[in-house]
């Protein structure tokens, strides 16, 4: 078991700027390598702002020049604001480090909270995150007054929400019943010791998220604890469930290297010989 501190940084009227939480980050990553402080998990609201990971395309991008930061985590363009309960864990790791295992931890923590307020939330393969399940494709509202048969996601896989109307739009995605990303999670690892980590959208105005790609998804939307229990919720009443079930995930973890499968060496390749070239090569003038 191990300890685990909880840092509220900054939320309403007191949300703090992306970039001087980032700069926070560093000084606890830097100090927790050290084993100067414990594993912590900074807490905050951000003013609005886009952050882009480094797999983000262009493409992806607000469409009108909105200004956007670029990051060093994982994943792709998201967004953070007010109504958004974002955790930064600054955790130390075994290496080589399971990052794989460290974001099902963090994903485990967010499905319990969310469960917690009625919100019944899974994992998608292939999709990190917290989500709600939407119907399947044959019992979902046709869009527009058409039959889903001429829904243009269905077979262009460059469609853009951005240009296609409300009814496309990822924040109306609950309407439509389809899936939609309650709890984004992107991280970065550094010398053994996470960084960044997830969003949790309690009550924002899910708008902002219409002038991007969220994540990169096209076919999804996304969701908020307000919006599927259809009442108000504040970070306040969200902010102490999360922090007991991280805790509860994190302080309990089995932590372990991640393995390493190493390929056994094919016998019908011959090895170089010690010149550094395979037997009746020859080296080029």
């Amino acid at each position: 078991m191990s300890e685990l501190r909880f840092v509220r940084m900054g939320f309403g009227a007191e949300a703090v700027d992306y970039q001087v939480a980032w700069d926070e980050q560093r000084r606890v990553h830097a100090a927790r390598f050290a084993d100067e402080v414990p594993d912590t998990v900074i807490l905050l609201e951000h003013p609005p702002v886009y952050t882009a990971g480094r797999r983000t395309q262009d493409s992806e991008r607000p469409l009108d020049g909105t200004p956007v930061i670029d990051v060093d985590r994982g994943g792709k363009i998201t967004w953070h604001g007010p109504g958004q309960l974002v955790g930064y864990p600054i955790q130390k790791l075994p290496r080589p480090v399971d990052v794989v295992a460290h974001v099902r931890r963090l994903e485990e923590a967010l499905i319990r909270t969310c469960a917690e307020f009625g919100v019944t939330t899974t994992r998608i393969e292939g999709r990190s995150g917290a989500w709600v399940l939407g119907d399947p494709v044959e019992q979902r509202p046709a869009l527009g007054g058409l039959s889903l048969d001429f829904d243009p996601r269905l077979d262009d896989e460059e469609f853009d929400p951005r240009l296609n109307g409300p009814q496309y739009a990822p924040s109306n995605a609950g309407q439509r019943r389809e899936d939609r990303k309650i709890a984004a999670i992107g991280i970065r690892v550094a010398k053994g010791v996470t960084m960044h980590g997830f969003a949790l959208n309690v009550q924002p105005d899910n708008k902002w998220f219409d002038r991007i790609i969220p994540c990169g998804i096209r076919d999804a939307g996304v969701a908020s604890l307000a919006g599927e229990l259809g009442r108000d919720i504040t970070i306040e009443e969200v902010l102490p469930v999360v922090e007991r079930h991280l805790r509860d995930i994190l302080e309990h973890a089995d932590l372990k290297p991640r393995e390493i499968v190493r390929t056994p060496p094919d016998p019908a390749v011959r090895p170089p010989d010690a010149a550094g070239m395979a037997p009746g090569s020859r080296r080029s003038a």
